[in-house]
């Protein structure tokens, strides 16, 4: 979601911004985020951010845009009958945007909690540091597809797994030196439109 879909690549680097909590939210990314994700969820969400203003939090969702191509890229695939998942860390909340408006079918994604206008110190995290293929493998059994037949879009370090287990990986403006070597194809122009035809190119031969 977050750099592919898009404009930022992290969300929840943004909203430290608008929190004023950037440098330290920056080292404890650092710290914690592949070592001990329930770890970086207390000390930011537990502490740096409980008692934060939803507002900001709706500020920064509503000034996020899509990526050049967005629309064009999901209207096809859902004219050619794909099922289309978002398997995100990022918020839910803007998953939930663009499953209203871009016809997602399935969202998988983590969850801040606000209360009476402010953050209460909770996090729904169902989408832990390498979890996303889990969560891949998970959605394909459920619905009988083949991990062969599976494409996944990613960018970052975290999408490693997925792009290993899915049948066909696309690295969209990849910032991951080693994410670019599980992929099929590098996209580096920041524009979905140019899926278009590697999705129907790998559709030919399946």
């Amino acid at each position: 979601m977050d750099g592919v879909i898009f404009e930022h690549t992290n969300v929840w680097l943004e909203l430290h911004k608008k929190y004023g909590t950037l440098e330290e939210g920056i080292e404890l990314t650092k710290k914690y985020l592949k070592t001990n994700y329930a770890k970086l969820v207390e000390e930011v969400v537990g502490r740096l951010w409980k008692g934060k203003p939803e507002s900001k939090f709706l500020e920064l969702l509503n000034s996020i845009r899509y990526i050049d191509g967005t629309k064009e890229l999901f209207s096809w695939l859902k004219k050619k009958g794909y099922k289309i998942a978002i398997i995100s860390s990022g918020p839910k909340r803007l998953a939930a945007k663009a499953q209203r408006e871009l016809g997602v079918d399935y969202i998988y994604t983590n969850e801040l909690i606000f209360k009476d206008g402010k953050a209460t110190g909770d996090f729904k995290w169902p989408i832990a540091a390498g979890r996303k293929a889990v969560v891949l493998r998970k959605l394909c059994q459920e619905h009988n597809i083949d991990f062969k037949d599976c494409i996944v879009v990613g960018h970052d370090h975290a999408d490693i797994k997925m792009a290993k287990t899915a049948g066909f990986a696309i690295g969209f403006c990849p910032e991951d030196e080693e994410l670019k070597r599980y992929c099929s194809v590098i996209v580096d122009k920041k524009d979905l439109r140019e899926l278009i035809p590697i999705i129907e190119n790998f559709q030919s031969q399946i």
